[in-house]
């Protein structure tokens, strides 16, 4: 079972509670690599050193990105580090969650290399999740992950899980067989992460048929983050949220873009919004 850390004492920004009783919920998805930005195809092949040494830029990177994740209820990170040699052995989960006011975060670790590398998927929350769990994806090779919470106990609850998926579309498809699984019996879902494919691969559609999850109305080009033009991260919601708003800001921090969504939840819905005077449970 994953674990729920609390994260710093700000007070949340609330959300939106437009007319028509819904309320909305703003929601990002982004790839960080570590907070590594790379600026050509070529650095992969000249700056290969960056994804196992700490290096000053990173650190700029991960204050740029606190001030970018502050604007958000919910974050889901994948490749970020949890400590490492890399990372300055700083957990970037939490920095990030001080540094842009989240009440609370829970961290899965999905590849550890001795101390060299600490990759995680990670969720940065304004509410504290009632459950969260931490699930292995099937696949030829180990590190693939999916983390799941849960805001809320009874029908109406808000489930989110943050994905990163493997390259090859049999793996793809064996993986999203499982996500189906662990998102069956829930009415109200966001998934948001790394697919690795577009949103009209034919390994998406089982989750579309066989799941509350609608095709995504936009999918805005992420990757690479120079000059985009593949739409592989995705936020996934049910059909019983509505999409307002989604785009890929340009910000030049990983080799993918964020993707950013404005949801319309319906007003049973468990996600309760904070704010300005309440207190943030320690």
């Amino acid at each position: 079972m994953a674990s729920v850390r609390p994260g710093s004492s700000s007070t949340p920004p609330s959300s939106r509670d437009p007319a028509g009783g819904g309320r909305d919920i703003r929601l990002l998805s982004f790839n960080i690599q570590a907070g590594a930005h790379f600026e050509r195809y070529r650095h992969y092949v000249t700056r290969p050193w960056r994804h196992v040494l700490p290096h000053g830029a990173r650190r700029r990177n991960l204050d740029k990105l606190a001030t970018l994740v502050a604007d958000f209820d919910i974050v889901a990170l994948q490749e970020a580090d949890a400590g490492s040699l890399r990372s300055g052995f700083q957990n970037q989960i939490e920095f990030l969650a001080d540094g842009a006011g989240f009440g609370w975060f829970s961290i899965q670790t999905n590849r550890r290399i001795g101390g060299i590398t600490h990759t995680c998927n990670a969720l940065l929350m304004r509410q504290k999740p009632s459950e969260v769990r931490d699930y292995a994806l099937p696949g030829t090779l180990p590190g693939r992950g999916a983390l799941w919470a849960r805001f809320g106990e009874d029908e109406n609850s808000l489930l989110v899980v943050v994905v990163h998926l493997s390259l090859g579309p049999r793996a793809r498809a064996r993986q999203i067989d499982f996500l189906c699984s662990i998102i069956d019996g829930h009415r109200n879902v966001v998934v948001m992460g790394d697919f690795n494919c577009p949103a009209t691969a034919p390994e998406m559609l089982r989750l579309y048929d066989d799941t509350p999850l609608a095709p995504p109305s936009a999918s805005p080009a992420t990757f690479p983050s120079w000059a985009p033009v593949r739409g592989i991260d995705h936020i996934l919601l049910s059909d019983s949220l509505q999409p307002v708003h989604c785009d890929a800001p340009t910000v030049g921090l990983s080799d993918h873009l964020p993707l950013a969504m404005t949801a319309r939840m319906p007003p049973d819905c468990s996600w309760a919004p904070v704010f300005p005077d309440s207190e943030t449970e320690t």
